[in-house]
């Protein structure tokens, strides 16, 4: 093998490592977008909530029996705190089997 095709290979090597790397950071990417969605979908139900009935739910199963909210459980874990029924609850999604920082 001479010197051009080493050089190639090498720079075969290193694209398909970048091209590695950069499929990483999408998937992590897409899947940060999609917890963004499910926690945004939990926000609207809980203020849908709020203005038909005047106050915040305490559960995500009262949005979800009562607001029609979905989302796949067996991916995402989701909770919502209660401070009071006039103030929006903090929101919680986690996805399964994620490691928490």
């Amino acid at each position: 093998m001479n010197r051009r095709d080493c050089i190639k290979l090498a720079l075969l090597a290193l694209v398909l490592v970048l091209a590695a790397a950069l499929a990483g950071r999408i998937d992590k990417a897409q899947d940060g977008a999609e917890t963004q969605l499910v926690r945004d979908a939990v926000r609207s139900a809980a203020v849908t909530c709020y203005a038909v009935e005047g106050a915040y739910p305490d559960t995500v199963d009262y949005l979800r029996e009562h607001y029609g909210l979905a989302y796949d459980e067996n991916r995402y874990f989701v909770t919502m705190e209660s401070f009071a029924s006039n103030r929006i609850p903090d929101i919680y999604v986690t996805e399964r089997g994620a490691v928490l920082p």
